[in-house]
């Protein structure tokens, strides 16, 4: 490998002495990273810790009293939680459950943007139905949690926190109990008591769509974290304010092994040594407890083979017995179902491992009445249910729920000014501050002066829901608007605000163009928004085959205009190009809300002096290479471009000699989830045309058609020159259109939420007969929807994005963890359709769903 020089130490070098260091320090405490004493080879791995909650005789006797009163009706109903999507508070009432979830894609009356208001009158409902004993049955109120995992991210106006990944990179565990304390207000204020929050993962492959939500690759830096921004959400044990009405319970997640899954592929398998997977991802876990978290979250992963869900050594007997976990065990989205032998309504076994309250989003009726039979049967032990039922109702004491009253009427409900308020939004801008990593600054040109001429280019620049990413106002982060963030700042406008005060001007230009040539250009780029699987990609090329931010880049450069470029992403990645390009280099992260902050550290004071200094050190490290993506500190072989723990200062020399730009990757590369885009299949899959008579034609040219007549495919244009596909079916006989996958896909991980198979199409004639929107799985197995009437109401030569949920096909037959075809697209009639990309989405993605029958 090639060596570039930096402060006149080259990156191996560099990255070699600070492991070198890291595992000396660790030898020092008998562990190369978290300075846990290291195990003997027949030692028991798992630590000692002691559970800070004494016990309490009068809140025990309490609980039995109540247990000795409830039918075991009402105690399996306390073991399911259900999605506020499939569940109403008459439900509530009538089977007595003992929790309601808002998933990322739940919101009032399916508005993501619903008023904060109308979040909290849907809390008091099902509050009220689990008070109300009118139909019989105890009065046990319900916990509502939510995905507050950057700030109460579901809620217009709320502050959004940088995502994890930028805050690993602060080194401040006094700033995040902070955003911890905010965070609870604010969940609090809209009628919440539960944030499914904090994520203390430890990933170790950079290709992992949820490597945003971990603080770190390394093991010590998520443990300095993780206890206290428990801390700061549930309030500190011993203290008056310990769970008390401005603080939530907290989830701490995911239990265990989420981020070491072979391949990066989130929900696979992580494949490791005991000893290995509590050092590394067992981490965060012990400070987390000690501080007293009153819930645990299960991981959808598998460790070595078996689904965490159903895993009675690591949930039972690990974490509440050696760990002392005194709290209850939570479930992911339907994470039971992937339990071997079991399925989202049916699944004994995963509270007979250890969970005891399951996350049944759509699902919560059939495991209800399946979990009854399972504890009427002996299947479910009368112990184990005591057990989980006392474990909630325990957590449900503690936060003093049976006295509140509804989440109206507590201490901060209806409190809509916490939402956004100056001094919550001024810690997030700390934040923003403190975890920008400076990775390059060639001739000084940072601090820029701010009462010069600065053009602000890139898709980047005046987007908040860009810089926010994933997890914010729905599930994948995609589809917002300015006006959904009205206590936010873009980086554009926090910028413009400051050189205006100072007499300057900046330019707003997404593409870079401008009348009059300005003194300086940044240009703030990075990923489009993303969650989970949906962020998983196959190495780590930033947009292959998308060079447009470079293009921009090296056009400003031409035209004599220093560059600073400002990168937003939730994970390291290949940028050697841009990073050679830009006169400087911030990694920004995912800031949240305050864009402004961006502005603090970019530039000067009117005097000239540094207004703000950059503090961040990366907690990830970066890339030599797009194929370097599980190159972490502390490993033998370390070996990055920029080690952890690196960041330049304004103090520092930030010169960088060029760097290679080859970026170690061979042959075509396609996006995660695309199966067609710009005028050709993804790589591995092969389109095809078929009829009775001809079966699995080829269409690798076009134009094409079937020898009957029956379809013709042509090239058509969409975005570019040929980037779509004209479909032309006559009516003389069926035809289809098939993309064939060399390989059976296995969608199965995609199909356990709100996925869906989208296509963007244009109708050009009118739809007449029914048109089958299909997937195929070999033989007889598969699964069609009839999509005519939503063709037919789609306008005629318009682009549209039609999304058909991946449940549609898998209630209609199709195994979708063994596709072979996806899609299918059959007419008997004729008809005019074009299509440009096919590809996996969320709901919130597509401009029309279909609507099909799913339970």
């Amino acid at each position: 490998m090639s060596t570039m020089t930096m402060h006149s130490l080259s990156f191996p070098r560099r990255g070699a002495l600070l492991a070198a260091l890291v595992l000396a320090l660790g030898a020092c405490n008998g562990d190369d990273r978290t300075g846990a004493p290291a195990p003997a080879a027949d030692a028991d791995p798992w630590p000692q810790v002691t559970w800070p909650l004494a016990e309490d005789a009068a809140l025990e006797q309490r609980i039995t009293e109540l247990m000795a009163t409830m039918t075991v009706e009402e105690k399996v109903g306390q073991l399911v939680q259900g999605d506020i999507a499939s569940i109403t508070p008459e439900d509530v009432r009538k089977y007595r459950l003992g929790s309601v979830l808002a998933g990322g894609n739940s919101d009032p009356d399916g508005r993501y943007d619903a008023l904060p208001a109308e979040w909290l009158a849907l809390a008091d409902a099902f509050y009220e139905a689990s008070m109300d004993t009118s139909q019989g049955g105890k009065a046990i109120p319900v916990i509502f949690g939510i995905d507050a995992v950057h700030g109460q991210s579901n809620i217009v106006g709320a502050t959004l926190f940088p995502h994890n990944i930028g805050l690993g990179a602060t080194r401040n565990p006094d700033l995040l109990r902070k955003i911890g304390e905010i965070t609870a207000l604010e969940t609090r204020a809209t009628g919440m008591e539960w944030a499914f929050a904090p994520t203390v993962a430890v990933p170790q492959d950079d290709r992992w769509g949820r490597t945003y939500e971990g603080y770190s690759e390394s093991p010590e830096v998520v443990a300095s974290f993780a206890g206290a921004m428990v801390e700061g959400l549930q309030g500190r044990v011993g203290t008056p304010e310990f769970l008390d009405g401005r603080h939530v319970i907290a989830s701490v997640k995911h239990f265990l092994g989420d981020g070491g899954t072979t391949g990066g592929k989130d929900q696979g398998d992580t494949r490791i040594t005991e000893p290995e997977l509590v050092r590394v991802h067992g981490a965060g876990y012990p400070p987390a407890i000690a501080a007293g978290a009153q819930t645990v979250m299960a991981s959808f992963n598998s460790v070595n083979g078996e689904k965490m869900h159903g895993n009675r050594p690591y949930l039972t007997d690990a974490l509440k017995g050696r760990m002392q976990f005194g709290g209850f065990v939570v479930g992911d989205w339907n994470g039971h179902g992937q339990v071997q032998g079991c399925s989202n309504t049916d699944c004994p076994a995963t509270i007979n491992a250890g969970l005891d309250m399951a996350m049944t989003p759509d699902s919560w009726k059939g495991f209800y009445e399946s979990t009854l039979a399972a504890a009427k049967a002996g299947t479910i032990s009368e112990a184990r249910l005591d057990d989980a039922v006392r474990r909630i109702l325990r957590v449900k004491f503690r936060l003093g729920l049976f006295e509140a009253g509804k989440p109206s009427s507590r201490a901060v409900g209806g409190q809509f000014a916490l939402l956004g308020a100056p001094g919550h939004r001024a810690v997030a801008r700390q934040a923003v501050r403190e975890s920008l990593v400076l990775l390059k600054n060639a001739g000084g040109v940072l601090p820029l002066a701010p009462g010069q001429r600065i053009l602000v280019a890139g898709d980047g620049a005046d987007d908040v829901g860009k810089q926010a990413g994933g997890w914010t106002l729905n599930w994948q982060g995609t589809g917002t608007a300015r006006k959904d963030f009205p206590n936010a700042d873009t980086i554009y406008e926090g910028i413009a605000q400051q050189a205006k005060a100072a007499g300057g001007e900046a330019v707003l230009s997404i593409d870079g163009t401008y009348a009059r040539k300005p003194d300086v250009a940044v240009v703030v780029f990075g990923e489009n928004p993303y969650a989970e699987f949906q962020g998983d990609i196959p190495n780590l090329l930033y947009k292959p085959g998308n060079d447009a931010d470079l293009t921009l880049i090296k056009r400003l450069k031409a035209d004599g205009v220093p560059v600073v470029a400002v990168f937003l992403s939730g994970r390291p990645l290949w940028v050697n190009r841009e990073l050679n390009a830009a006169d400087a280099f911030v990694a920004a992260w995912l800031p949240g809300s305050e864009g402004a902050g961006i502005a603090d550290v970019l530039l000067r004071k009117a005097d000239g002096s540094v207004q703000h200094d950059f503090k961040g050190k990366l907690s990830f490290s970066w890339p030599r290479t797009a194929v370097q993506y599980a190159n972490n500190v502390g490993q033998e072989d370390y070996d990055p471009l920029f080690a952890f723990g690196y960041g330049l200062s304004y103090a520092d020399k930030g010169e960088l000699e060029p760097l290679p730009e080859d970026s170690g990757v061979s042959g075509e590369q396609s996006a995660s989830g695309v199966y067609f885009a710009k005028g050709k299949p993804a790589v591995g899959l092969a389109l095809q045309l078929s009829s009775a008579s001809q079966a699995n034609m080829p269409a690798t040219t076009v134009p094409v058609a079937l020898a009957d007549g029956s379809l013709r495919l042509s090239a058509t244009d969409h975005m570019a020159q040929e980037d779509g596909r004209r479909l032309q079916w006559s009516g003389a006989s069926p035809a289809r259109l098939v993309l064939a996958s060399a390989t059976p896909l296995d969608l199965t991980r995609e199909n356990n939420g709100d996925v869906q198979l989208q296509l963007t199409l244009r109708r050009d004639s009118a739809v007449e007969a029914p048109v089958w929107l299909g997937v195929g799985c070999g033989g007889d197995c598969g699964g069609r929807v009839d999509v005519q009437a939503t063709l037919a109401a789609l306008p005629q030569g318009q682009w549209t994005v039609v999304g058909v949920p991946l449940k549609c096909f898998a209630k209609a037959g199709a195994d979708v963890g063994r596709l072979e075809q996806v899609p299918v697209l059959e007419s008997a009639a004729a008809l005019d359709l074009s299509v440009s990309r096919i590809a996996l989405g969320a709901l919130n993605e597509a401009q029309v769903t279909v609507d099909c029958p799913v339970q």
